[in-house]
């Protein structure tokens, strides 16, 4: 099950965090991944993981932000089977404290860079009839998260990207989903924890919003990633996956 052998992805972001974890996940499924991110050392330090561990990976410098970038990706990689639209960007505020240059950077990072890259490559999937997107959205995508007015706003649009998407090429073959994870332990956010005077109770507070006690790991996202990438997921387009530890379920 989960065979990716003789596909290509492309997956941005991938220089660290649940971006690296996705890649790696692919990877070892044997697809050939195009590690693609704006940071060369995280992305390349990424590459060299999965060769280390016997896969297979390319580099793609990107800047998600410029679509003149995004059209030009294919002349590098080629056809992708598996596009994963992980770049985004985070902020932190009510719409008080939201400044015009925070909204702006979280739109055309979280928004917009996925609306260039699915732009530029949806058509040579549909010309294949064939392909799977997968965007990154967020628990904050189906339910407002307090303090994150700009994030929540733009994880909204991926949700809503996501299903206009799958609504429209429902019948060609070309699948799209999003993941919707809860917290998660990305470098960033050990980053913020190791700032706390008291580090286990500020993880314990941070990850008390989802039902069981504990935040997500990278890899249980990957998981999640692999399965909607494959052929076993032929019948799911349109989906938002979540992966909360059962946040949205409710307290």
């Amino acid at each position: 099950m989960f065979d990716l052998s003789h596909k290509s992805a492309l997956v941005t972001g991938a220089g660290s965090g649940i971006g690296r974890a996705i890649a790696q996940t692919l990877a070892q499924a044997d697809a050939l991944v195009w590690v693609a991110d704006i940071n060369a050392e995280g992305g390349n330090e990424t590459v060299s993981q999965i060769k280390q561990a016997g896969g297979s990976a390319k580099f793609l410098s990107l800047d998600v932000t410029s679509a003149e970038a995004c059209q030009g990706a294919l002349a590098t990689t080629g056809p992708i089977d598996i596009l994963v639209n992980n770049a985004g960007v985070g902020a932190v505020g009510t719409i008080l404290e939201t400044t015009r240059e925070d909204m702006d950077r979280m739109l055309n990072v979280n928004v917009l860079g996925v609306y260039h890259l699915s732009q530029a490559i949806l058509p040579s999937m549909l010309e294949r009839g064939s392909g799977s997107v997968i965007n990154l959205a967020s628990i904050g995508g189906v339910v407002a998260v307090r303090d994150r007015f700009a994030y929540t706003t733009t994880k909204f649009a991926v949700v809503g990207m996501t299903k206009a998407m799958a609504l429209d090429h429902s019948h060609t073959g070309v699948r799209v989903n999003c993941l919707c994870p809860g917290r998660v332990e990305t470098p960033f956010v050990q980053a913020r924890l190791d700032e706390y005077p008291d580090r286990d109770a500020a993880y314990k507070e941070m990850a008390s919003t989802q039902l069981n006690g504990r935040m997500v790991r990278p890899e249980e996202v990957a998981a999640a990633a692999l399965y909607l990438a494959s052929d076993e997921a032929a019948m799911v387009t349109g989906s938002c996956q979540m992966i909360d530890g059962g946040w949205s379920a409710g307290k």
